[in-house]
């Protein structure tokens, strides 16, 4: 007669042994997961700020400029100088810098008559084109209270040459600058006639014809106080170096140097208010660019790196995002966060 205790183990009830899940099997799913919503976060369209709307006078100045536009700036400086920020934050050495002499012939003319670019001009609008891989054309409207010495016949004396575009005379004062009154409060800077032919003999549809600079212009927030848009390569990159020169962590980043449009704005109240964005080839080269940007940003905002400490406090306030094929950095300022700078610079 056999033993019972003698047999085999048998499972009790019929139950098999439970399984442990495989640490394989959750990795895969945990990175499924991770990659799925990736993929949906760099798809994912998010909420752009409204921009604000480009007035029918500017618009129809802009739709008289000639070709197409590698670069344009805009500048309301009397809506700029009438905010708290310019009272308040201002020094009166920029306020009264005589800008926009880089041209011999330009300043000559600027302190024969008293012309004070920060003091005089209320309005201003520069496009550039690429003239080839060195030069570029550019074009200026400017508007203002200018000095009652610069007129005709004041640039008539001092021109090289004249010719007349859509029945203006135009006067160059030398081989690269030449100088248009064409309305009252209105003044003309070129550094080519063909510049000046283009706007006193418009074609008109600026923005149908340069799409890229009109979408552009619609992405920048603020069209008030000062924005630009950048839509060729060089310029971008060239203002990319000059937004990353203080700064070798971001610099050294090189999926940010495949930018190939940029728009940025700003708006002057009672502090800064700033919103730029980049535009790339695709949205995983946005996203990428956004994600190294960002943690740039992190890390050297964060103690014990050498940034300064002014920088530190800068970085602090900037809002990264990637939106499909854009990166979009903002920032909002109040006019204490540069009444401390000023202080701190004074101690200092």
């Amino acid at each position: 007669m056999e033993n019972p205790t003698e047999q085999p183990d048998q499972n009790i009830e019929g139950k098999k042994p439970k399984k442990r899940p495989s640490i394989l099997l959750i990795t895969v799913i945990l990175g499924t997961i991770g990659l799925v919503a990736q993929l949906l976060w760099v798809n994912w369209p998010k909420p752009y700020t409204e921009a604000e709307p480009l007035s029918p006078e500017l618009a129809s100045v802009i739709d008289r400029l000639p070709g197409t536009s590698d670069a344009l700036f805009y500048a309301g400086l009397k809506d700029i100088r009438e905010s708290i920020f310019w009272k308040d934050v201002i020094p009166d050495s920029l306020k009264e810098m005589r800008w926009l002499q880089s041209d011999p012939k330009l300043k000559e003319v600027a302190d024969e008559t008293g012309f004070v670019p920060a003091r005089d001009l209320d309005t201003l609008l520069v496009a550039f084109q690429q003239q080839n891989t060195i030069k570029q054309k550019y074009l200026g409207i400017l508007w203002g209270a200018f000095p009652d010495k610069l007129t005709k016949e004041y640039l008539r004396k001092k021109s090289v040459a004249t010719n007349e575009f859509g029945n203006k005379e135009c006067f160059a004062l030398s081989d690269s600058l030449w100088v248009c009154l064409p309305e009252d409060r209105q003044v003309l800077l070129a550094n080519s006639p063909q510049m000046l032919r283009g706007f006193l003999e418009p074609e008109h549809n600026f923005l149908q014809r340069d799409s890229t600079t009109a979408a552009l212009i619609d992405k920048s927030i603020f069209k008030s106080h000062f924005w630009f848009t950048l839509s060729s390569t060089n310029w971008t990159l060239g203002a990319l170096q000059s937004l990353t020169s203080g700064n070798k962590d971001i610099k050294t980043l090189g999926n940010l140097n495949r930018i190939k449009q940029l728009a940025l704005s700003l708006k002057f109240d009672d502090g800064v208010e700033g919103q730029t964005e980049w535009i790339y080839q695709s949205r995983t080269s946005a996203y990428f660019a956004s994600t190294f940007l960002w943690a740039a940003i992190k890390l050297s905002s964060s103690s014990g790196t050498r940034t300064t400490e002014p920088a530190k406090a800068l970085l602090k306030e900037l809002d990264v995002m990637q939106n499909l094929e854009s990166v979009i950095v903002k920032t909002d300022l109040p006019i204490a966060f540069f009444k401390a700078e000023t202080e701190n610079g004074k101690e200092e």
